[in-house]
């Protein structure tokens, strides 16, 4: 029996594709051992990973479940921040989420409005009573 230190890397790629091919008439636990895929226990057992060796068997023919080498996906928290808002049907105009994660700001945070004459201009009021020193256009 190999010890941890004496077992091979599990092939990928090419080399796992070759390796399956020569291995046709073998079962997919025998195939999963030869190709690398399992551990050896503290007790010496050897452990077959059948889930690790499909999978890399899957990402060998190109196909990346996980999303490596593809587009990252967005957040499930919605749309990106775009900076540009529209004023609702109904007269609201809804900042979102997106921009309160990105100044960390908590539920009752409070914010003074002054009007411009084409601008609002929020200002983050501290837990003092004074304005805060940033503010957000």
């Amino acid at each position: 029996m190999l010890d941890k230190r004496d077992k091979p890397q599990p092939l990928t790629g090419e080399a796992l594709l070759a390796k399956f091919a020569e291995l046709s008439g073998w079962s997919d636990k025998e195939k999963a051992k030869a190709c690398g895929y399992y551990t050896v226990t503290k007790n010496g057992t050897e452990r077959v990973n059948i889930l690790k060796f499909r999978n890399a068997l899957i990402e060998a023919h190109g196909i990346h479940l996980d999303g490596k080498g593809r587009k990252p996906k967005r957040s499930r928290g919605g749309r990106e921040a775009s900076y540009r808002v529209r004023v609702q049907s109904n007269g609201n105009l809804l900042i979102g989420a997106a921009y309160t994660k990105q100044m960390n700001l908590q539920p009752g945070e409070e914010f003074e409005i002054t009007l411009g004459r084409k601008q609002i201009r929020l200002s983050q009021v501290n837990p003092s009573g004074g304005k805060d020193t940033e503010e957000t256009d």
